[in-house]
Parts: structure tokens; sequence; C-alpha cells
């Protein structure tokens, strides 16, 4: 595998990352059946993410192997509820990960997810959060060998 470098993202990239959502929309679509598939779709929930990562002192890391972008992370800093202890109701969240389909399993998520570690521990943080699909095996298999652990589990009930 060719050498991996990582950056933060610029309103140029906005054309990678709305590829790189779609696709990822179009993977779990196939797993849950409530994404969307069309490309209007990713473009708005590329500036539905934008907004919220600039309230959120947030930013979205790229990596790029040979110059292309093989792999997104949306990554913020963020608060949890009051009812949650001091030392840990602040913390980083990874927002988004998503590696191009002809990179994964190539260690791509691990190194974004090491940077999420990074940028977290460089704000003095000392929780990183992530979410993940409960269908989507390979993600929660994946942080789980990151050492995320289960912690609030959201249920759904289709009315």
């Amino acid at each position: 595998m060719s050498s991996v470098t990582l950056r933060t993202a610029s309103p140029q990239d906005r054309d990678t990352i709305v590829e790189l959502i779609h696709q990822l929309n179009v993977f779990e679509a196939d797993l849950v059946g409530d994404r969307r598939r069309d490309y209007e779709g990713a473009r708005g929930y590329y500036d539905e993410l934008m907004a919220r990562l600039s309230r959120r002192n947030g930013r979205v890391v790229l990596a790029e192997a040979s110059g292309v972008v093989v792999a997104a992370m949306g990554f913020s800093l963020d608060q949890d509820a009051a009812y949650v202890t001091g030392e840990v109701r602040n913390h980083g969240t990874v927002t988004d990960l998503i590696v191009h389909a002809d990179w994964r399993g190539k260690g791509i998520g691990q190194i974004l997810l090491n940077e999420a570690e990074r940028l977290t521990r460089e704000a003095g943080l000392k929780r990183l959060m992530i979410g993940a699909l409960v269908a989507n095996e390979r993600a929660v298999r994946t942080y789980g060998r990151f050492g995320f652990e289960p912690y609030v589990s959201f249920l759904k009930k289709e009315l």
C-alpha cells in the first residue's frame, strides 16, 4: 500500500466528500433501507455536516494515497448533558468515517481513528465517541478492535 497522508479538507474538496458520502449512503441503504441513494441526499448531508462541524470546533480530515482522497472523517469536540461527570462530559466525536470501497480493509480507518484520538488528546479530553449502524457489522467490529465499547443504544420502532 502506498503511503497515506492526512489533511484537513477545504471547500474545494466538496465534490470528493459528497462522492464518499454517496457511496456510504448506498452501502447503508442495502443494510437498513432508509438511506437515500441519490446524490442530492449526499449533497444535503454534506451541507448539514459542515454546518454542524463549524458550530462544534470540528473539521473533516481526509486520507490521501498517492494524491488521491481515499477516506474522510468528520471530527468535532462536543459536550454531553449536565448529568455526565465533568472529566468526560467534554469529548471528541467521530461524526463520520467513510473509506472508499476500493480501500476498505487496508488500515485506512485505523489511521483516521488514530488521528481522532490524537485530536481528542490534543484538546485535553479523555473520551472519544463514535456511532455505527448495528447492521454495519464490519464497522462495529473495526471500532471494537480499536477499543470502542457499547455505551448507548438507540432503538427504533417503525409506525
